[in-house]
Order: structure tokens, then sequence, then C-alpha cells
């Protein structure tokens, strides 16, 4: 055995590389086997002298040599897992091997239950989140598309309305809640001019029905007892309406419109669909004094051609 010049490990003397530390051993057993340089004598100046003759001298009894063993010693065999480079055994213990030096123990690997448990709960996941951020998107998509349909449609019909000509609706019937006498509810609908409703006074109604739902694009609403300047102020006239409109499936959408106290003609936007009737509710009126009674000429609707 020897000492390993690095660590200090003991080594055989035929190991090439440390067990411990991997150092080469090579270089320690070239240099052991070199002979060590003879430092240099000083020179001296011998004088030769002749030789002298040896005196007779009686020999001596020989002495023979100590005898040596000629059989080489045997070195244990390491018994241990072999290299699986170089296949040469190395004892238990080692961490590099005796011939070419590869590192005998290497990391421990985690086990195949343990990686495949680990891969399986990283997939899971993985596949958890992802459906979790699909079902979000979805459920997002579901409710933008709730709330923005209704505007999106009304926003679609609004430029319809606007880019598509109108075409006059005429109702099938039209009632009121009162009249005077020889002013109906019919002549709203009656496109003859010095005709016209006449009603009590404010909260007086007068209902339009249609033969099938249309699309009612806006209205015309003519004021006071005639178009003529002269006779437009004979009789009072109604400054605010409310025009309830009722729907196909029965829903009913109230809308407010002031009027301006002229013989003009008052346009009214109204945009809403599957339209089957109108009421129109006078809530105030200006002129009217005794004697007197709120008149209206005509109501034209218009539906998109």
């Amino acid at each position: 055995m020897r000492s390993c010049a690095t660590c200090g490990s003991q080594v055989s003397r035929d190991d090439d590389f440390c067990g411990t530390c991997g150092t080469y051993l090579g270089w320690e057993s070239d240099a052991g086997d070199a002979a060590p340089p003879a430092s240099e004598a000083p020179t001296r100046r011998i004088r030769i002298s002749e030789p002298e003759q040896p005196e007779a001298v009686q020999p001596a009894k020989p002495v023979s040599p100590r005898p040596e063993s000629a059989a080489p010693v045997e070195e244990n065999v390491p018994d241990g897992p072999p290299c699986p480079s170089c296949s040469t055994p190395n004892p238990p213990g080692r961490r590099f091997c005796r011939r070419c030096a590869r590192p005998l123990v290497e990391a421990a690997q985690p086990t195949a239950r343990q990686g495949r448990r680990r891969g399986l709960w990283n997939t899971d996941r993985h596949k958890l989140w992802r459906r979790l951020v699909i079902l979000g998107a979805l459920i997002l998509l579901v409710v933008g598309a709730l709330l923005l349909y209704p505007l999106g449609k009304a926003a679609v019909q609004d430029v319809l309305d606007k880019v598509s000509d109108a075409a006059p609706v005429r109702p099938a019937t039209v009632t009121a809640s009162s009249a005077v006498p020889g002013h109906p509810a019919a002549n709203l609908a009656d496109v003859r001019t010095d005709v016209y409703w006449g009603a009590p006074g404010p909260e007086a109604w007068a209902d339009f029905q249609f033969d099938k739902p249309f699309r009612l694009v806006g209205m015309l609403v003519h004021i006071g007892p005639s178009t003529k300047p002269d006779a437009f102020a004979t009789q009072a006239r109604p400054t605010r309406l409310d025009i309830i409109i009722t729907h196909a499936n029965g829903r009913t959408r109230t809308v407010h419109a002031d009027l301006v106290d002229q013989p003009a003609q008052r346009q009214i936007d109204i945009g809403a669909s599957d339209v089957t009737r109108v009421r129109i509710v006078i809530r105030s009126a200006t002129g009217l004094t005794e004697g007197k009674h709120v008149a209206m000429s005509l109501v034209e609707f218009f539906a998109r051609a």
C-alpha cells in the first residue's frame, strides 16, 4: 500500500487513480522509481603512488547469502462492483475508479413512482388552470353578449333607420277617451286641413291601432285647429305629450315629447320595432280658457321602407 500525494488516502500499488479524490497516481510512481541525482562532490587532486604488494592473508570461511523468496507477493484483489466504463473491480466505498478515474457514485435519481406522481400532478394542475381560464373566458363572452346585444341591436337598427327611406303607415282604427262634438278622434288620421280632434283638456288620450307590427321610425304631430296662422290660436294647443308605444309581445315604452307652440309640424323620432298600437296622452296645454278646448289637427306615422 502507499499514500495519495493529494489527499493522503491509502491506495494499492497497482492503482492508477486515487479512490477518494481521483488524482492520477502514475506521476508519483515514476518519481519513486527514479534515482535521486547525486550531488556533485568537490574536485580534489589525488596523488597516485605506486601500488604496494599485498601481503599473504589466510582465506576466510565463506558466508552464504540470506535466502530470498522468489515467489511474487499476491495482493488482495478488490471485490466490488465493476466500473461501468472499464469493468475494473473496485472496493466498496470508492468514489472514483482505480483504473480510469470515472466517478462511481452518481447523484440519486427520483424513483419512477415519484417521477410519475409529480408529472401527473403538474399535468393535472396545468389542465385545471387551462380549463378554468377557458371557462372564465366563456362566461365573460356570454355575459358580454347578454349585456351588449340589446345595445348593439339598437345601434344597428338606429343606423338602418337613418340610411333607409321612410314610408307613411295609416292606422286601422283611431279611438279617444273623449272628444268635443264635431271634432272626433278620427280627424287625427285625416290629411285634410281645418279638421282636428278636440279634447276637453289635459289627460285626454287617443289610441291608434295598426293591422300588423311594423318598425316605427318616427311621427309628425300637427297641433292647433289649423295650420293657418290666423286660425292657429283660436283654440288651445297641447305643449307636452306622452307617447305610449305597445309592442307585439305586450311590452310598452313611453316617449315624452315637448311641443313648440307654432303652426309648424313637430317631428318626433321613435325607433321602435314590432309596434302594434300607439297612445297619445295630453299632459299639458296652452291657451286653454273658458269656452275653448285642446285641438290637434294631424298625427302621421312612418315606418322603415
